[in-house]
Order: C-alpha cells, then structure tokens, then sequence
C-alpha cells in the first residue's frame, strides 16, 4: 500500500490465487482483478499517483503459518509508460518480523529447502543438498547454474557437454568415454576433433577427474604418440626439467619388471633417487629377507626401495651416496660418500663400495672425519632377522638391532627399533642423540 500522510492506497493484494497474476504488458498497464479481493491496481495509475506527492512504500506479507511480516521504504515512486514504469526512487527501508522470510536477488528465485535443486558450474548434474536444510532458500531458476556466488546461464560456465552432464571451461578439453573424440571450449562452443585416438601402446583413462589417452608404463608422450622414454633414474627426470620433489616412475638398465615408483629428492642439485627414509614409528622395519628384497612402506614416510632395485641402479652408473639425519632435537646433519654400490642377491646384496667421505655427520670423536660410521661395513653382506650375514661370530646382528650391512655389528644402523638407540650413526656430533629422521639417496656422478 501506498501512505502519503495520513491515507493509504492499496496498490495490490493477494490472498488466495483465485486471480492469475501471469498476464502480459497490458493487463499491468490498466489493472485487473476486484478492489475487494485480489487485483493490481494498475502501472498507468501508480505512475500518476507516485509522482503527485511524496509517498511510502508499506508492504505486510502474512506466512502460512499466520506470520505477519512488515516492510516499508519512505519514498517509492515510479515512471511513466515511455520510460516502461521504471522503478525511480526506493529509499530508507525499515521492517518488522523480517528476519521470517528469505530475500533473494533478482535473478534468483526462491523455494522451500525440501524442494530447490541448486545446481552450480562445477557439478552441474548434481544437486547441491547442502544448500540448506529447512526453510526456503535462494537457488538458481532452470538454465541457470551457480558460479561462484551468481547464477548465470549455462554457457557461461564454459561449455555444456550432454555426456555427463559436464561443464568445460573455457580454453580446456574433454574427451569422450571412449577416446575417439576430443573437444576444446573455444568462445562457448566445443571444437571437436573427430581424429583423436589413442596411440597401439597407450590406453584411455581417467585420472583425476580427467579422461584422455595415457601411454603405457615404459613409454611418455601425450598418449597420441607415444615413445620408450622411460627414465632409468631420478637424475634423468631432473634432466628432462623436472624440479619437484614426489614420485616418478624408472626403469634401470638391466631390470626385466615393469617400471617402478620412486621418490625423486630434488634438492641439493637434483636427481636424487631416494631408497630410504624413516619418519615416525608407523612402519615396522624389523622386516626378514623377501621384504627387504622387494621393498616396503610408503614413498612419501616410512620405505625401503628394494635390494633388488637398489642394486640395478647402482650398478648401471657410478652413483654418490648423501645420508641426511635429523635428531630428536631437530639438529640435522648430512653424509656424503662419492661412490656407492651394492652386489646382486647371489652375493646377498654385499657393499662392494664406499667412496670418499664429505659431510657434518662424521665430527663427533674424530680426529680426521672419513664417514667410518658406514665405511665400517664396507665389503659386508645383507643380513636380516632371518638370513644372518655378518661377520658376528656367534649371534645375527640384525635379529637384535634391524637389517643392514653389519660387520661385527655396526657403526651406522638405520632400520633399527624407531625411537631407540638402534637407529644409529657413531661420531655423530653428541653421538649418542636418537635419530628421528633419515634419508638415503643416491645420485650418478
């Protein structure tokens, strides 16, 4: 209703759908409805009545529930037909019970929360039941999708592909469900190219939510075409640019398996090829001989590559060793030795080399640092819990502290008991502190 000061003209009313208020330019130009019962008063009328004085604006909603709710803006006034009744003057708002009802923007409609679909640019084949869980919310109209915090139609989102519903954006691709066709949204519209197919030695798969063809292991390429280049180290990897630390996969000369994962350490000058690292205690590493041949753990915690595959690496190239520490006071240290390299399982995984020693892991107790604490088990065989090894003479060093190289039985041990004194390096500085971290990787000169 309309108050100028002391009348009011009621404007419009509805109160039970008894008057089909979907009508067209004409019918809100001149009114229609009964005075006494539901109506609109009429654009051509309200036009004049708005602009003969200053009015307000009253609007009272009642709920179903029988809620009555307020609202009023101290002045309203609208145009006349040549400028389409345009809305002119809404200002100074102010409300009673308001918080009862949802308000939402224009180009938003509203509905009850057991009802609404939302569905947004990121999933456009789901509806978003978060959106609200009881009352009425605000959610976009059909054709519409919510992209961010707006709705927009669904080619602003990128571009719509009907095989799942999907959504590309703008400058980025989709291929279909059997990599016969790929697509590019290009301005709105997808360009498709009827060509695309998977190279004989790749196949089509989705990996992270991205489906398209993937050359084998053993090959690179964009999965068109596809190529052996399956490097045999992370040196390799650093060599073709690659300068993150994380998982690659490698194929040293010689091994007749698939490819494997490895950790690449990318620090230091790149291409370190990580075969251990102890983090935490969640991995038993109190392991017998097949474990430690093949490997266990996690790559990105607690792992041991494998004897096998330690041995293929090291034996395909001259590899330097660096062995990072870090003791339970976070005081880290590191061993550097220029040659490493271990023998097959025949000879039971013996360390064949131990090159020269450079570091801060080998000061403490020494007169002339010279990495004693690993060059102590040079020439020594691989032994475990259950395959005893050592030069012990009458007990298995790795049944009592873990499995490594020991001698009679060890200056370094690094799979011993996590938190005791069985991880160990002798001459590090406060040599007897508890590791907490180490790491051993190896790198081509």
């Amino acid at each position: 209703m309309l108050t100028p000061l002391d009348s009011k003209h009621v404007i419009q009313r509805r109160t039970d759908g008894s008057i089909d208020f979907r009508r067209d330019w004409d019918s809100y130009k001149s009114g229609f409805g009964f005075l006494s019962h539901e109506f609109w008063l009429g654009n051509e009328k309200l036009s004049f009545l708005t602009n003969q004085k200053k009015y307000q604006l009253v609007i009272e909603i009642t709920t179903s529930s029988g809620y009555l709710i307020r609202v009023s803006y101290d002045h309203f006034r609208i145009s006349d037909a040549f400028s389409h009744f345009k809305l002119g003057n809404l200002s100074n708002y102010s409300g009673e019970n308001t918080d009862a009802i949802t308000f939402c923007p224009s180009n938003m409609d509203i509905d009850n929360c057991s009802t609404a679909c939302q569905r947004t640019c990121e999933a456009p084949g789901i509806c978003q039941d978060e959106v609200c869980t009881d009352g009425e919310v605000c959610f976009c109209p059909d054709g519409f999708f919510m992209k961010v915090s707006d709705c927009v139609p669904r080619e602003q989102c990128g571009c719509y592909v009907s095989e799942g519903q999907t959504i590309v954006p703008e400058g980025e691709f989709f291929v279909n469900s059997g990599c016969t066709r790929k697509g590019v949204c290009t301005n709105g519209l997808i360009i498709w190219d009827e060509g695309y197919a998977c190279s004989p030695i790749a196949h089509c798969e989705e990996r992270n939510n991205t489906r398209q063809c993937y050359c084998d292991d053993g090959y690179g390429g964009d999965g068109e075409t596809c190529t052996s280049v399956t490097p045999k180290d992370c040196q390799e990897i650093y060599d073709d640019g690659s300068r993150n630390n994380g998982i690659y996969r490698i194929k040293p000369t010689g091994w007749t398996g698939s490819a494997f994962e490895v950790y690449c350490n990318m620090t230091d000058g790149g291409g370190w090829t990580v075969f251990q690292r102890r983090v935490d205690a969640s991995k038993d590493f109190n392991l017998g001989w097949n474990r430690y041949k093949q490997g266990f753990g996690n790559l990105n915690n607690n792992f041991w590559l494998g004897n096998d595959q330690l041995y293929y690496l090291t034996n395909q190239k001259r590899y330097e060793i660096r062995i990072d520490l870090v003791n339970i006071y976070r005081d880290p240290y590191y061993a550097k030795f220029d040659f490493f390299r271990i023998n097959n399982e025949s000879d039971n995984y013996r360390l064949t080399e131990v090159g020269t020693y450079s570091g801060t892991a080998d000061t403490g107790g020494r007169s002339t640092p010279d990495g004693y604490a690993l060059s102590y088990h040079l020439n020594q065989q691989f032994s475990t819990k259950d395959r005893d090894n050592d030069a012990h003479s009458y007990f298995n060093c790795a049944r009592y502290y873990g499995a490594w190289w020991h001698n009679a039985c060890y200056y370094s041990n690094l799979n011993g008991v996590y938190g005791a004194y069985d991880i160990y390096w002798y001459y590090l500085p406060g040599n007897y502190d508890i590791l907490k971290f180490t790491e051993m990787k190896i790198r081509p000169l």
